[in-house]
């Protein structure tokens, strides 16, 4: 399976630390946000790795070359940065069947191979993690409604009244149909072309799009003090193993 990163974004928010790199470039836990995101889609056995570039994009081809641990790397240009449903866009030709999408400024510590065998299963056209967040602040994320399948029943944008606590992550997986969906979207009140907006022309359609519920912890690295919240998880994780190993020869 194919995997589609998107790494075009300038990371405003993050500044001074993508004054002079890209969102994707920044270190968590001495690593590039965008390594940890390639280090876990090999290990879900992704065959090619579509990296959408855009602000600052010679920084990660330098960076990562053709390939990374042997998996081929082919880059593709945003121009504008209008929404994750217009970056999904870019990569329409180079996609050739169901494929991962993972958002490269995200860390996760997940249950992401849950999200890719539902898919296998062929039985969604979609799947994408979701977890339940405070109501209050359901409205800065794309919130779901789902049936007592599991089965996403609706999906609406930073909605001002949520109709659930219930929030799209940053994995999913996708049947190429998702690209007919991202070419009917319309600029939202933002001025972007949303994802949200997409996966909820599918479901329209008929389409079977699941929610699989987050096991573990996933950070969304869009402020300083977020990528030291993933760095300070990070390391907690990494002394947690060692103190299983040390247990274990004793």
């Amino acid at each position: 399976m194919q995997a589609v990163v998107l790494a075009a974004g300038k990371g405003t928010r993050l500044r001074p630390l993508t004054d002079d790199k890209p969102k994707g470039m920044v270190e968590v836990n001495e690593k590039p946000i965008l390594t940890h995101c390639f280090e876990q889609l090999v290990e879900l056995g992704a065959s090619e790795l579509i990296v959408v570039v855009g602000y600052l994009k010679e920084k990660i081809i330098d960076h990562y070359g053709d390939d990374y641990r042997g998996v081929p790397i082919t880059y593709c240009h945003q121009r504008e940065q209008q929404g994750l449903a217009h970056a999904l866009v870019t990569v329409e030709e180079h996609v050739e069947d169901d494929f991962m999408l993972i958002l490269g400024d995200n860390v996760f510590q997940a249950n992401l191979e849950d999200v890719v065998r539902r898919q296998r299963e062929e039985r969604a056209d979609a799947a994408f993690l979701v977890e339940e967040v405070p109501w209050d602040e359901a409205s800065r994320y794309g919130v779901c409604d789902t049936n007592k399948y599991g089965e996403v029943t609706d999906v609406v944008e930073k909605p001002d009244d949520p109709p659930s606590n219930l929030v799209m992550t940053g994995f999913y997986t996708f049947t190429p149909a998702i690209f007919h969906a991202c070419h009917l979207v319309q600029p939202s009140d933002r001025g972007e072309y949303e994802i949200s907006e997409a996966i909820d022309l599918l479901i329209q359609s008929g389409r079977t799009i699941d929610a699989i519920g987050l096991e573990g912890w996933r950070i969304d690295v869009g402020y300083p003090e977020d990528r030291e919240e993933a760095e300070s998880r990070l390391q907690g994780d990494e002394g947690d193993d060692n103190m299983v190993l040390e247990y274990a020869s004793n």
